[in-house]
């Protein structure tokens, strides 16, 4: 995987002064999902940026300013933050400067957002943005704001106009709507590959092993998922090639209110792996969320799934286990 620094708060800018000594191109957004529509900006920057032989620089905003003014508001995350630093890795950007979205830069005006960060901070010579970009105090920054700057400054700003699939708008709203349904096939169109998330391996309630069906408890580091429902998935991290299996993944965070349920049931897996970090891979959905009136029902469904999920897995093996995964 491609090298990239992460730049943690814009405390830390000042060690790179010599880095970015001779400039860098730059974009700025939340990229959630690190889409098609993203990755149309990324190709744009780092062209640039390998042209000018500059680094390049994508910076987000940690929390989302959404979730900063109004998180009742805020949309499910596609991403946690681990696994955007990954998607941008594995892009080839060369610096991710994560910028902390808290009192202090909310009241930053855009001319001292300009100036001290893009102009200070990063030394930008290139600037790539979408055109509706809205940035700094009362957010009085637009496009426009950036072109009369960037004309003063000597720095080129380019719009980036949304990416169109079908005459549809690509993007994090976009993908959420058809993971929520959930339309699988749709969200991979969008995003380029397979919806996936990460999670580390936890102690669950141990309930599964008593009806036969040992589950995996993943701990996925975010309050809600963008799915729900039962899914044939692929599991990487375990072996050398992606394991099959069938998970379980409630919407709704546990009554304490720290994370979502996810259960994986690996198929003819006896290994313990707690603490083990795994990718896991959705590649059909099975069915919604159900209750159950006991454990029996509860069991004699868990089998239906499994049966299901290891016929969907089996029937498209050479486009699923020998695709994507082996690639990345």
């Amino acid at each position: 995987m491609h090298f990239m620094r992460l730049i943690r708060g814009l405390h830390n800018l000042t060690r790179f002064r010599l880095e970015f000594a001779a400039g860098s191109v730059v974009t700025i957004g939340n990229f959630d999902g690190v889409h098609l529509g993203h990755q149309c900006v990324l190709d744009k920057v780092m062209t640039q940026a390998r042209k000018q032989g500059l680094p390049s620089v994508v910076m987000v905003f940690e929390p989302f300013p959404i979730e900063f003014f109004s998180p009742e508001n805020a949309p499910v995350r596609l991403m946690n933050l681990r696994e955007k630093v990954r998607a941008l890795a594995e892009y080839g950007v060369d610096y991710l400067l994560c910028v902390s979205f808290n009192q202090a830069f909310a009241q930053l005006s855009a001319a001292d957002f300009v100036s001290n960060v893009l102009q200070q901070g990063l030394n930008v010579r290139q600037l790539v943005i979408g055109d509706d970009f809205r940035f700094g105090h009362q957010r009085q920054g637009d496009f426009e704001f950036l072109l009369n700057w960037g004309q003063a400054s000597g720095c080129e700003v380019q719009a980036m106009p949304t990416m169109k699939i079908d005459g549809h708008r690509v993007s994090s709203t976009r993908v959420r709507e058809v993971l929520a349904a959930p339309d699988l096939v749709e969200a991979q169109r969008l995003m380029g590959q397979a919806f996936r998330f990460e999670g580390r391996v936890i102690h669950g309630q141990k309930l599964g092993r008593t009806i036969g069906f040992p589950t995996l408890n993943l701990n996925p580091k975010r309050l809600q998922m963008p799915v729900s429902g039962v899914f044939a998935v692929t599991v990487k991290g375990l072996s050398d090639k992606p394991w099959p299996g069938v998970a379980n993944i409630g919407v709704r965070p546990t009554v304490q209110g720290q994370r979502p349920s996810i259960e994986v049931h690996l198929f003819d897996w006896q290994k313990m792996v707690y603490g083990a970090h795994v990718e896991v891979r959705l590649e059909a959905f099975i069915r919604p969320e159900m209750k159950f009136s006991g454990l029996p029902a509860l069991q004699s469904q868990i089998a239906q799934d499994a049966e299901q999920a290891r016929q969907l897995l089996t029937d498209s093996n050479h486009s699923i286990l020998r695709s994507e995964h082996d690639r990345l």
